[in-house]
């Protein structure tokens, strides 16, 4: 955790945005589980530890975590994950992998599907704005306990 909270702090200064005290608490509940939370998970998470915040309060942290790039947020779900690449600055959009039966969730590089993207929507004379890819499936763990 200590390693991740570090390269939060590093993307966040690059990015000259403040790393306080509660994003960083946000973003260590976050980064503390391979799947996705939501908004209000992460709320009773910090008042179980003794910390009470409004609910605005905890959606500041989660905007600037989304936009430092240390999170990304599954539309699918609402809900929010820790950026396990921090490499953006390639430029590169990440695939997201969402596991149905546990909730894990990855990233891979999705660049070459963006560009496939773009190439269909040219050709129909249509201006995307694809954000994000996120594949609904199973997990190397969870497939290989389907097939026992």
């Amino acid at each position: 955790m200590a390693k991740a909270v570090e390269r939060a702090s590093e993307e966040f200064a690059a990015k000259n945005l403040r790393f306080t005290k509660l994003r960083q608490m946000v973003y260590e509940e976050i980064a503390a589980t391979y799947a996705s939370i939501g908004a209000y998970e992460i709320l009773a998470r910090l008042a179980d530890k003794g910390t009470r915040v409004a609910p605005i309060s905890i959606y500041r942290a989660i905007d600037a975590l989304l936009e430092a790039g240390v999170i990304h947020r599954l539309e699918s779900k609402n809900a929010f994950f820790a950026c396990r690449r921090m490499d953006h600055r390639t430029g590169r959009r990440p695939l997201f992998l969402s596991c149905e039966k546990c909730g894990a969730v990855g990233e891979v590089d999705g660049q070459h599907i963006f560009d496939l993207i773009g190439e269909a929507a040219n050709g129909a004379k249509f201006v995307p704005r694809v954000k994000f890819v996120e594949v609904q499936g199973l997990c190397p763990r969870c497939a290989a306990d389907e097939k026992e």
